[in-house]
């Protein structure tokens, strides 16, 4: 019976919950049909309230407990609507120490696989309301691959012309993908590291009268993470009686840390946030500031940058909305993270509890282990997971990973007669 409160929770409740984006709840929910299967489910709501359950609705969701196979899925309008509400997995004791919990939160459940799909849905919708962005426009930005893939995404969606400009080194599987979604991708030389990409992609607005997203100087990527990521992670765990007490993050753009950080602080006020950077570019680490340009944007490289390895983690400045962060309120401890320390936890991640992550993800749940050891019996720590281990096929994360077979695997090739594709060998169909 709960299950089946559940799925009719699940189906119906979020009529009223979450309208189409425009209406109000009350205007949505007075549909006759909608009212008279609400009313019919007072009963079933109040008992299945008091259970874990989904709400639908972006911050405010749990995922569902249902059986598989109830259909709790939902129906969505669009691929947009499926952004955020993505779950949180605990680690077991393979990888996480005794006397303390360590959870991820798994952002590659976005649908495009990636913390940065929040982002391109908060910017964009926030400049179609303010009529900063009109139908039949382009929208331009400069990104490390997991904002343009998002951005393209909602551009294919909502029906704008996507133009991405993507530094050099990045990984070419997110040039593809960009494609794949319709966007054009300027690529621009490695030397010029992530500042030339920005001032390319202000240099094609300026001269076309495109939009530019600005992820990294836009107050609505950090607040659609305090209405959004930190919301879903304090209903999280209160619906499971355990109390946060460290919560682990890297940067990009510093979205995730400022907006979620501010929300969590807000709820659990001793909470302690660890902000992880690489090791190479400690740029907060130096305490030097980022040269401006009036708009916010970079003016030139940080002196303390250096080549990382963590790709999607701390450009080649400090972005605007970490800086406008209140540090002193939110970061308890700054975190270096070792590239190889990034690159083998994430391995580890998927080896070892079929979680495939990237690099970031890697060095976050690095420094959120690393903590875990020196935290107090029955600390609850939670790292975030900004993506999917997908994205990463040509980089150092995959280098040691061959795509023929190796001696043990030819081995087990030919321990059975049939079908066997052995090099330089003909192929064998049938003993």
């Amino acid at each position: 019976m709960r299950d089946r409160q559940h799925c009719l929770l699940l189906h119906a409740y979020p009529l009223a919950l979450d309208p189409p984006r425009g209406q109000p709840p009350a205007a949505r929910a007075r549909r006759p049909e909608e009212m008279k299967l609400l009313r019919a489910m007072v009963p079933a709501l109040s008992a299945a309230l008091r259970a874990p359950a989904r709400l639908v609705g972006r911050g405010r969701a749990l995922h569902a407990t249902a059986a598989r196979g109830a259909g709790s899925g939902g129906l969505f309008e669009d691929a947009t609507a499926l952004v955020g509400n993505t779950p949180v997995v605990k680690i077991s004791d393979k990888l996480a120490p005794p006397g303390v919990e360590v959870y991820a939160k798994c952002e590659y459940f976005n649908p495009l696989a990636s913390v940065k799909d929040r982002l391109a849905v908060a910017i964009i919708e926030d400049a179609e309301k303010r009529g900063e962005l009109k139908p039949g426009m382009t929208v331009v930005e400069a990104t490390s691959g997991n904002t343009g893939i998002a951005v393209a995404m909602v551009c294919a969606q909502r029906g704008y012309d996507c133009v991405i400009c993507m530094a050099e080194p990045f990984s070419v599987e997110r040039r593809r993908l960009m494609r794949m979604l319709g966007a054009k991708v300027i690529v621009t030389p490695k030397a010029g590291k992530g500042t030339g990409m920005v001032r390319k992609a202000e240099e094609l607005c300026a001269k076309n009268g495109w939009f530019l997203c600005h992820q990294f100087e836009n107050e609505a990527n950090w607040k659609f993470h305090e209405a959004t990521t930190g919301p879903e992670i304090i209903a999280d765990f209160k619906a499971s009686g355990k109390k946060l007490t460290h919560w682990v993050t890297g940067y990009g753009t510093g979205g995730t840390f400022h907006g979620a950080g501010k929300a969590l602080k807000a709820s659990i006020p001793d909470l302690k946030i660890v902000l992880a950077e690489p090791e190479a570019a400690g740029l907060l680490a130096s305490g030097v500031a980022t040269e401006r340009n009036a708009d916010g944007s970079p003016k030139a490289s940080h002196p303390a940058f250096a080549a990382h390895p963590i790709q999607g983690w701390t450009p080649d400045f400090i972005p605007k909305v970490l800086e406008d962060a209140p540090m002193a309120e939110l970061q308890d401890e700054l975190f270096p993270i070792p590239g190889d320390a990034a690159v083998n936890t994430a391995k580890a991640l998927a080896a070892k509890e079929g979680l495939l992550t990237g690099i970031s993800g890697g060095g976050t749940m690095y420094a959120a282990l690393e903590t875990a050891k020196k935290a107090p019996k029955g600390s609850v720590i939670l790292a975030m997971l900004p993506d999917t281990g997908e994205r990463y096929l040509s980089t150092p994360l995959f280098a040691d990973i061959p795509a023929d077979m190796n001696d043990e695997e030819l081995s087990i090739a030919k321990s059975t007669p049939s079908f066997q594709l052995i090099p330089g060998q003909e192929p064998v169909l049938a003993a």
